[in-house]
């Protein structure tokens, strides 16, 4: 059987409430292209992190990123920009592949999008528009008000005035899955005459069973007028827990682009999780006539990153990158694990970057024995200034800790790259905490004010305990009042010395501050990770990276240039 080569697409929204992902495939007999998105409600990227991403997913082998929705905001606008600009070009970990990522920006079947999305990625070596429109009779008629006719109309006047931008240009059918496939058929043939390159059939409201969905792949690309001139994707949501079943059933009838998320995360339940269509793929070479150019090493450090800097915590049974998938607790496992891993493991940990080894490293250790170890773990392009601050923790690390590991290097690095990606408006200089079962527990902080130069404190009760009255110690020292909306603690790695990392998100409490009412300060959730041996000390950290990642976005929005949010919550294919 030939296997074909699949391209990455990844579709990164700037959006307060979604970023998404896509993987892409070249198209060949049996090509297959991969498209990942990544979008959740609550989900909030300043574009020094969406820069961030993008370059990880580059190094992870994506053929094409789609980066946004620039007319939603001029931030989002900037945002695009500045990925087409210093991520189009890039080529560290793309040498077999042999070309950089393609460049995509999404826009609505009006012309006003598309010439904005076409401004936004001008700089990219490579660039791409996604144009989409609804097809559904239902959407059709309460959504856009307008008939079958006029619906073919603007499809093919959008993919017509792309194509004059760009010579790559993809074109959604909006809530696919219950549209008539004959009426499909048309809307997708007229579109490949006017020059679109890829049609992408989304489940938007996952709604379709496996064989229904990979039935309605296999009838589009047998029927549609002119099929054999565009490489059909699937882009499917996990509202019935079917997402990457669909993509699969998608994949095994034509689908050769199939657009996926890191962790799974996504409107609603989600969307297809890379992670898992890639190794089923990767587990499964005879079954599947396609191959990725995914560097899988990465998955595991990918998905850490996104995590941390989304704040959207990975369940511990999350298949592929979970804190459990590589687990046996079960007796009868365990012994068939020590006799030969392949009994219960399909998939050997590090073939996805995860690894349990512990570090020969130590306190004596060198600069350049811990550069090697952070190479080995896939962070080969670490700048020095954060390599030596990272050491500098690391060398900490070891004066408390007995036995330092790899998960232990993943979060100090992490904590490196949630630092630099945010103008801190403040940084935690100490923190105090008296705590006790029968006692009020009480807390004071010293902070220093980046803008003015000083250092500010105060004191407070925590009524629910030390956390409490370290973050309400926090806002009296800000003099501003946050709602905290999702606090999460976990442990990095095992035992009583292991790095507590806490994952906070916030919003201003409109109510209580001095400021004016505006219903995107009301909307606005932005979260923060930390890592620390000391969880009071995590929670400090990363209640106050939340804290600056909001107070960036209300000076932003001050400027004019704040990524918009209600926007980005109408495009979900």
């Amino acid at each position: 059987m030939s296997h074909d080569e699949i391209n990455v697409i990844i579709r990164h929204y700037n959006a307060i409430q979604k970023t998404t992902l896509l993987y892409r495939v070249n198209r060949n007999d049996y090509t297959k292209k991969t498209k990942t998105l990544l979008w959740s409600p609550g989900v909030t990227l300043n574009t020094e992190e969406k820069v961030e991403i993008a370059r990880q997913l580059s190094r992870l082998g994506v053929d094409v990123l789609e980066a946004g929705f620039p007319i939603a905001s001029v931030g989002d606008f900037e945002a695009v920009q500045r990925i087409a600009t210093e991520v189009g070009h890039l080529m560290v970990g793309r040498e077999k592949i042999g070309q950089p990522m393609t460049i995509c920006g999404l826009a609505r079947s009006t012309p006003g999008d598309i010439k904005r999305c076409a401004e936004a990625i001008a700089s990219a070596p490579r660039k791409r528009i996604h144009v989409f429109l609804a097809t559904s009779d239902l959407h059709l008629k309460y959504k856009l008000k307008i008939d079958r006719e006029e619906c073919i109309k603007r499809a093919v006047a959008a993919v017509t005035l792309a194509r004059s931008f760009v010579d790559d240009v993809e074109f959604s059918p909006e809530d696919a899955g219950r549209s008539d496939p004959d009426f499909l058929c048309k809307v997708l043939g007229k579109v490949i005459e006017a020059g679109a390159t890829t049609l992408n059939i989304p489940d938007t409201v996952g709604y379709n069973m496996p064989e229904e969905y990979g039935n309605l792949i296999k009838y589009l690309v047998k029927n549609t007028p002119g099929a054999e001139k565009a490489v059909f994707s699937t882009h499917c949501h996990n509202d019935l827990g079917l997402a990457t079943a669909n993509t699969l059933a998608g994949i095994s009838n034509g689908a050769r682009q199939v657009e996926v998320t890191i962790n799974g995360i996504g409107e609603r339940a989600g969307n297809t999780a890379m992670e898992e269509v890639v190794m089923a793929i990767h587990t499964h070479p005879n079954f599947f006539p396609v191959h990725h150019t995914i560097n899988t090493t990465l998955i595991y450090r990918t998905s850490q990153m996104v995590s941390s800097l989304s704040g959207m915590m990975i369940q511990p049974n999350k298949a592929i990158v979970g804190r459990n998938a590589f687990l046996h607790e079960s007796g009868i496992h365990q012994d068939g694990i020590l006799k030969n891993r392949q009994t219960y493991e399909i998939i050997n940990a590090e073939t996805v970057g995860v690894t349990d080894i512990s570090l020969v490293l130590g306190k004596h250790s060198g600069r350049n024995a811990f550069r090697e170890r952070c190479k080995e773990l896939g962070f080969s392009d670490v700048s020095e200034t954060d390599l030596q601050t990272s050491f500098d923790e690391f060398k900490l690390l070891c004066d408390k800790k007995k036995n330092v590991n790899d998960a232990d290097i993943l979060a100090i690095l992490s904590n490196q790259i949630s630092a630099h990606v945010v103008s801190s408006f403040y940084t935690l200089v100490s923190t105090q905490v008296v705590a006790g079962a029968d006692t009020t527990s009480t807390a004071s902080v010293k902070l220093y004010d980046v803008k003015a130069d000083k250092e500010i404190g105060d004191a407070a009760v925590g009524i629910n305990g030390p956390v409490d009255a370290i973050f309400e110690a926090i806002q009296r020292s800000v003099g501003r009042r946050f709602i905290l909306t999702k606090f999460d603690i976990s442990a990095v790695g095992e035992g009583s010395d292991a790095l507590g990392k806490a994952e906070i998100q916030v919003k201003v409490d409109t109510s209580a501050n001095d400021i004016k009412k505006d219903e995107r300060l009301a909307k606005a959730l932005f979260g923060a990770s930390i890592a620390d041996v000391d969880i009071l000390t995590a929670a400090a950290k990363a209640y106050l990276g939340a804290i600056n990642k909001q107070l960036m976005w209300e000076s932003e929005l001050a400027a004019g240039t704040a990524r918009s949010i209600g926007e980005e919550r109408q495009v979900d294919v």
